[in-house]
């Protein structure tokens, strides 16, 4: 069989729009024939979501990622809200069998106390690292995280990798989840991550780097109506 991508992406209704726009930015680009598996919170039938400070749909069943490629092999997740400017190869190239996950390590205080939809935006160690995440779904230490386990977790435990050590958690180039808003315009950027709100939200419709969003955006309803 040939070699295929797995990318778990973020789902959440309320902006269903930015996970078809991100998919088709990612099928632009790709080199390599992708599999996308939808974190749709209705579709995880052995995961109980337990916890009520949740700002998306998506913001714990992230770490099921290893469970649902049956701890073997390698997988990207990544949050709805992005679009992708190269080939997502050029990330699967990075994996490193040492590792657990492989991200960017943000070291950054948000501009913004808000975000979209009202949810509240705080300061945090690893702000940001789990937006992004290279699996290495058959690592050891990645075997703990079971739909139960992750269910009786906190968001620090989870968010931070705190069932990891430093060692185990490698190094992604910083374009490769560039922050819009937060960070400055950057042509350069891989992968653009609008965390504080995509453009399908109306007071996110002219941040910047909005145009790159709307040149997928436009592209994925090509030949509608027609």
């Amino acid at each position: 069989m040939s070699e295929k991508i797995i990318i778990v992406v973020g789902f959440d209704q309320r902006e269903a729009v930015a996970f078809h726009t991100f998919t088709q930015s990612i099928l632009e680009k790709a080199s390599l024939p992708v599999a996308f598996i939808p974190l749709a919170i209705n579709t995880l039938n052995n995961y109980k979501e337990t916890h009520t400070d949740k700002s998306n749909d998506f913001i714990y069943t992230r770490f099921l990622t290893p469970y649902l490629n049956n701890f073997k092999g390698w997988a990207i997740f990544a949050d709805g809200d992005m679009v992708c400017k190269s080939d997502i190869k050029e990330l699967w190239d990075l994996r490193d069998e040492s590792k657990a996950v492989i991200v960017v390590k943000h070291n950054y205080q948000t501009k913004s106390r808000q975000k979209y939809l009202g949810n509240i935006n705080e300061n945090y160690p690893r702000k940001n690292w789990s937006s992004l995440i290279l699996w290495n779904c058959g690592h050891p230490k990645n075997q703990t995280l079971t739909p139960n386990f992750i269910s009786q977790q906190t968001g620090k435990f989870l968010h931070r990798f705190s069932w990891l050590n430093d060692e185990d958690i490698g190094d992604l180039p910083l374009e490769w989840n560039w922050l819009a808003i937060e960070y400055p315009i950057n042509k350069e950027a891989k992968l653009i991550h609008f965390t504080l709100g995509t453009p399908c939200f109306l007071e996110y419709q002219d941040t910047d780097m909005a145009s790159e969003w709307y040149s997928f955006h436009k592209r994925a309803l090509e030949g509608l109506g027609k």
